[in-house]
């Protein structure tokens, strides 16, 4: 493209007439200037437009400018202004349309963390508002909220509502704790050895606290058990209150308070025993020994004791329960220090165990609620059925850790996850089922290709078929869906097996298809670009290839990556041949240069100097241009009408200018050969008229003054003249009858020389004139040869010495006007 722009911009200048072009020229320079001053106003718009978003729309829609759009783009800000542009610009302006992708990208990002962040404040309302708060439902939320990014606008309200769980939270645990450690002071005053007046005044608080707790804003989020333990603690102790105790017992309590509290932590019912019935043990006379210091315990016994509490400390309440229950099937006498460590540490797994059970109970309820709520989640089929699986897990997990659960509770959990799962059971079993389809189509479609196999395997098969067979074969194989992995393994062998079969004459042919695909490219390869029937040889083929591809496909893989080889062969030679073209035109454009010259060389080319001289030196200038025109060579087709008539304008105007110095000189010639014919019939009138006083000196001299004439008219008249004064030396007589002699025969020769030059001899000759052309008519057809020319006749003509009135002198006259007017021409 810009090399025909050069090409026509060194035309246009070399032409004469390219005024047009240089107007067009300046028109498009004004053009681009006009468009330098649209852009710089239009970046001064969008330099000033200072967020107005709709003002920078409207810039960017009708802008040309990239840059001025791409800053023009800087201001815009909202979303719908931004889908607007965005969707203008997609096909137009690459940078603007991703700018504004950007934006509206983060935009619906931020939109999206609103609604999460909206929907966790909203989550922490509605906790808010349950009766029943735990603190996996909090911990769940904050989750929630960690994950999502920071929305200042929700900030403030999520965490006064955070804090408002929190602090429910904290009430809960309160309750909890204070009522526990109630319930652990009402079952302590049967034993504190409180009076039986204060210790009533403090189980009746006790008691109207208990109303209290029930009333309480968090008492549903107690554990169930908890506040009918409590009551039933108070019962408890007001029977033991209201109990008689034996007077005796009192002053005897403080004697031994390490087996007392020993035994009545071991039985409740030692509690009311005297001492008196309890001393004879310590007094035993037949084993002395026990008395002072207990029995040594069996040393796998207090090992089991020590892994029980450390099981204890470090929460282990199975491998507790798994420790007690091998102490109770290992009795053995202990100390009351042990009695008392022991049954202390039963108390604590007493303890810890029934918080396990309430804590896996709450915890059961959470699943049961998660795993109700779970249909209306609308989870994807196998995140459903992993969230199911899960959750039996979890509560599998709680059976291990807190026991099991009550049964009403177990059905109800298990009755929820089978609804829960119900969709995902139905889901997965129409999976199955359409594997099962599936893999009865593979079968179906093994069948079928194992039969075209059969048919392939035969002679006169066509093979473009069993290739579109295969193709579709593969196709329709891969789009089968998912099939049991065992079964998919055997099928895709099989299909396998049945599709190589099918396509192994087609592999065969294949190689020869290809062989001859390798010689079409060694073809191209050996092509020379020079070559002037290179072009043609290579589109032949090309065609060659295409009839081959259309016969029979290769593999897609193995056709492209012989078409690709073919066609770097073309691109090579069509390259060759292109930097030979544009060597070319580099040639042709330095011949039209060449020939430029020339042109301007002639048409500058001046000449000084006598005709002869002007007739030599532009002799020399045409002969010198026509050889250096002839050597230059092509030029460029689109300049060669032009330069070439330039040349032959130049030609013209030079070879007028010679014309014309001849035409002077056969105007000149012509007189000075009428002048002297004049003075050689003057001078015979003279001789013929009997005159003798004829001066010979002067008639030569009159010949000097006259021009010379060419070289043969010249020899003719100066002879004739010659053998006229020749007769003034006492031939006068003689010759002048010579001269009347040859009166007769130059009419008839004149008559002749009119009929040959086509010139009017007058009525008066008419019946001669027919004659002498049936004579000269038959005469050229007897001889057979061409006749004498009409120069060379004229040229005898004048040579031939006669008299001649007017009337014949003015004949001659006019067939030499005749005469020499063709010759000149």
């Amino acid at each position: 493209m810009f090399e025909f722009i050069f090409k026509r911009t060194n035309d246009q200048t070399a032409d004469p007439q390219a005024d047009g072009a240089a107007s067009g020229q300046g028109a498009g320079e004004a053009a681009s200037a006009a468009s330098v001053s649209r852009r710089d106003e239009q970046a001064q718009l969008a330099a000033t437009l200072a967020g107005d978003e709709a003002a920078a729309v409207a810039l960017i829609l009708h802008s040309e400018f990239a840059g001025v759009r791409l800053a023009a783009a800087e201001h815009v800000r909202s979303q719908q202004f931004l889908e607007q542009v965005q969707q203008a610009m997609r096909n137009t302006d690459r940078r603007v349309a991703k700018l504004m992708q950007g934006r509206l990208e983060a935009i619906r990002y931020q939109q999206a963390e609103q609604q999460k962040a909206q929907a966790c404040l909203d989550l922490a309302n509605k906790l808010l508002q349950d009766e029943k708060l735990t603190p996996n439902q909090v911990a769940e939320l904050d989750r929630q909220w960690k994950i999502t990014a920071p929305v200042p606008s929700l900030a403030e309200p999520y965490a006064v509502a955070r804090a408002a769980l929190a602090a429910r939270l904290e009430a809960q645990v309160n309750l909890q704790r204070t009522i526990i450690d109630a319930m652990a002071a009402v079952r302590q005053l049967p034993s504190a050895g409180l009076p039986q007046d204060e210790a009533l005044q403090a189980l009746e608080l006790h008691t109207v606290a208990l109303a209290d707790y029930q009333a309480a804003p968090e008492h549903n989020a107690l554990p169930k058990h908890l506040l009918s333990d409590y009551a039933q603690a108070v019962e408890q102790s007001r029977a033991a209150l209201a109990a008689p105790v034996p007077r005796a017992a009192a002053p005897e309590a403080p004697a031994a308070p390490e087996a007392a509290d020993g035994a009545a932590a071991a039985s409740p019912a030692a509690a009311n025993t005297p001492p008196a019935a309890r001393e004879p043990k310590k007094d035993n006379p037949r084993n002395p020994a026990k008395a002072a210091a207990p029995k040594e315990t069996d040393k796998k016994f207090l090992e089991t004791l020590d892994a029980m509490e450390a099981a204890l400390e470090q929460g282990h309440l199975h491998a507790a329960a798994d420790h007690d229950k091998w102490l109770k099937e290992h009795k053995t006498r202990l100390s009351p220090a042990q009695t008392d460590r022991l049954n202390h540490v039963r108390a604590e797994l007493k303890r810890l165990g029934d918080w396990a059970r309430w804590g896996g109970n709450v915890s059961r309820e959470e699943l049961v609620k998660a795993v109700e709520d779970l249909p209306a989640l609308g989870l994807a089929m196998s995140e459903l059925a992993k969230k199911v699986g899960s959750m039996r897990d979890r509560w599998k997990a709680l059976d291990a850790v807190s026991g099991h659960a009550p049964k009403s509770l177990w059905e109800r959990f298990d009755n929820a996850c089978t609804t829960a799962y119900a969709p995902a059971a139905a889901h997965f079993k129409q999976l199955a089922e359409e594997r099962h389809a599936n893999a009865a189509k593979a079968q179906a479609l093994i069948d079928e290709t194992r039969a075209m196999a059969a048919s392939a395997a035969g002679e006169g098969a066509d093979l473009k078929n069993v290739a579109a067979a295969g193709q579709r074969l593969r196709q329709v194989w891969g789009r089968l869906g998912t099939i049991d992995r065992k079964e998919k393994r055997k099928l895709d062998q099989a299909f396998d097996k049945a599709l190589a079969q099918m396509l192994a004459p087609l592999a065969e042919q294949r190689k020869v298809e290809t062989a001859k695909r390798e010689e079409l490219i060694a073809e191209a390869e050996q092509m020379q670009a020079t070559d002037r029937h290179t072009l043609d040889n290579l589109r032949r083929l090309q065609e060659r290839w295409q009839e081959q591809a259309k016969a029979l496909p290769l593999e897609r893989k193995a056709e492209q990556a012989l078409w690709q080889r073919f066609r770097a062969a073309c691109d090579a030679i069509f390259a060759k041949r292109k930097e030979t073209a544009h060597a070319a035109d580099h040639e042709r454009k330095a011949h039209l240069h060449a020939r430029e010259a020339i042109c301007k060389e002639l048409e500058s080319a001046t000449f000084t100097g006598d005709d002869k001289a002007q007739l030599a030196a532009i002799t020399k200038a045409l002969r010198d241009a026509a050889s250096a025109w002839s050597g230059t060579g092509s030029v460029p087709r689109s300049a060669e009408a032009r330069i070439t008539q330039r040349y032959q304008a130049a030609v013209a105007s030079v070879q007028s200018q010679a014309d014309a110095i001849k035409r002077r000189a056969g105007a000149a010639q012509a007189n000075a050969l009428r002048d002297k014919l004049r003075l050689c019939q003057a001078l015979e009138s003279a001789i013929g008229a009997g005159e003798t006083a004829i001066d010979g000196a002067d008639w030569q001299a009159r010949w000097a003054a006259l021009p010379p004439l060419a070289a043969d008219y010249e020899r003719a008249l100066h002879g004739r003249l010659s053998a006229a004064l020749g007769a003034l030396d006492g031939k006068l007589g003689a010759y002048a009858e010579q001269l009347e002699r040859n009166r007769a025969k130059l009419l008839d020769e004149v008559l002749r020389l009119e009929i040959v030059a086509g010139v009017d001899s007058g009525a008066e000759f008419a019946r001669e004139r027919l004659k002498m052309q049936v004579e000269v008519l038959q005469s050229s057809l007897k001889s057979g040869q061409k006749p004498q020319g009409a120069g060379a006749a004229y040229l005898q003509l004048c040579a031939m010495p006669a008299l001649a009135d007017d009337r014949t002198a003015s004949r001659i006259e006019q067939l030499f006007r005749r005469i020499g007017a063709s010759e000149r021409a």
